[in-house]
């Protein structure tokens, strides 16, 4: 398939199962709401070492929170419910709690009677040393916990979900003002999209990984088939691969990975991102589309290109 001048690899990326969940935090001001959730999203590019996957999703108007002020909305994705309970519960206790003026609500609807919950206030109303207060306001119960610029008010819980996390796209290009600039754009688009973050810094990754190593200590390691500076070394590489003429040989390669609440969160996500990527087409120097799979094997998910795009041109 070509787009643009832009060759869309016939290929799948591969996505696998987590759990997640929506925090709202809310603040004086805007600026201290973003304070809070830059410093709450901070180290979770990853699970591989992170612990979790995080990303601010949006910036929220006052009259849209549950405490009418300011506030943005987080997603915050690991691979089990606990993990994702101790992640949740460390970084808006150091993140949150400590910021001025903040307060943090549950951002998804509760399920019904038995499902999955993190802690929210329900832990850390203890900081209060005895002090902290609970209301009930409509059978759901906040915690007020006493700091030294008011208040901390914390809902007592917030509903943890299915997740989908791992999707993502490969945008090769010429050099790298080229990746740079499609990959700045395809993350731009992907944001205006509601239950999806890109957790890697600026949502770009240089460092796109495989499974495995030939260092036994280690599980995922570089992705040696798309990196330039092994073109000739590796029998395997990728970059040779869909016949580039001289003058255009790919130079830079730029991932972007993708975790949403639902697959088709996911899947709309990359072809929204791909799109934006194809606009910039071969003259902007970007020569390839393709994705990161592993046969299958890695996760149940699989997210076709080539449908993505044919999806979006029938809709």
């Amino acid at each position: 398939m070509n787009r643009n001048g832009v060759l869309i690899d016939d290929t799948f990326a591969e996505a696998f199962p987590m759990k997640a969940t929506r925090i709202v935090i809310t603040a004086h001001d805007i600026v201290w709401a973003r304070h809070a959730a830059v410093s709450a999203t901070g180290f979770a590019t990853s699970v591989i070492a992170c612990g979790c996957e995080a990303g601010i999703e949006r910036e929220i108007k006052a009259g849209e929170t549950p405490d009418g002020r300011p506030g943005v909305s987080v997603l915050l994705f690991s691979m089990s419910g606990k993990e994702l309970a101790k992640q949740l519960e460390r970084r808006v206790g150091q993140c949150v709690l400590t910021c001025p003026t903040t307060a943090v609500f549950a951002g998804l609807a509760p399920g019904p009677a038995g499902s999955d919950a993190a802690a929210l206030g329900k832990n850390l109303r203890f900081f209060g040393d005895g002090w902290q207060i609970a209301k009930m306001i409509d059978g759901v119960r906040y915690w007020r916990v006493p700091v030294m610029d008011g208040e901390f008010v914390a809902q007592e819980d917030t509903p943890v979900v299915k997740a989908v996390g791992g999707g993502n796209l490969l945008l090769l290009a010429r050099d790298t003002d080229a990746a740079l600039a499609v990959a700045e754009a395809a993350v731009a688009a992907m944001k205006r999209l509601p239950n999806v973050v890109m957790p890697f810094p600026g949502g770009v990754v240089r460092s796109g990984s495989k499974v495995g190593s030939r260092y036994a200590n280690l599980h995922a390691s570089t992705n040696d088939a798309f990196c330039p500076s092994l073109v000739g070394l590796v029998a395997h590489s990728e970059l040779a691969r869909g016949g580039s003429t001289p003058g255009e040989e790919i130079g830079c390669v730029m991932e972007i990975v993708i975790d949403g609440l639902t697959e088709a969160d996911v899947g709309e996500a990359m072809r929204v991102g791909m799109e934006a990527a194809v606009a910039i087409g071969q003259g902007g120097g970007l020569l390839r589309i393709s994705a990161g799979n592993y046969g299958g094997k890695l996760g149940p998910y699989h997210f076709h290109l080539h449908r993505l795009l044919a999806a979006g041109e029938t809709a």
